[in-house]
């Protein structure tokens, strides 16, 4: 459970993807527009980025709105904790490669078809090699 200096480290971290989402300054785009800002400020800090695989939309929306009607945060926690160890086990490098790891961790999967047959997004250490 994130409490005390997590929550302030929360709030500097993903106060303006939160804030932009939950604000929607734009006709189209503001969760695209948010996650950029937010991997602004973790780079600017030295962090691992954080990608959002579209199978994985349906963990980050959820969680996303849990914070927005009910404050409740952990969920978000959690869920981009996730997301930015996945982002971190993938090696960027060799672009064929990482597409390739993408697709065995099931990254590029409809999320709603990947729910209906119990699929999940996989690190790259859980698939078979």
């Amino acid at each position: 459970m994130q409490t005390g200096s997590d929550s302030a480290i929360f709030c500097k971290k993903f106060r303006v993807m939160f804030l932009v989402s939950e604000v929607h300054p734009f006709n189209d785009g503001n969760g695209r527009v948010g996650r950029i800002m937010m991997n602004g400020e973790l780079v600017a800090n030295g962090e691992q980025r954080i990608i959002i695989p579209i199978v994985y939309r349906n963990n980050y929306l959820p969680a996303l709105r849990a914070l927005s009607n009910s404050g409740y945060a952990e969920a978000l926690f959690r869920t981009l904790d996730f997301a930015q160890k996945y982002t971190n086990s993938i090696d960027w490098s060799n672009d064929r490669e990482a597409v390739e790891l993408l697709k065995k961790t099931n990254a590029f999967m409809n999320p709603n078809e990947a729910d209906e047959k119990a699929i999940r997004l996989k690190l790259p250490n859980e698939i078979a090699q």
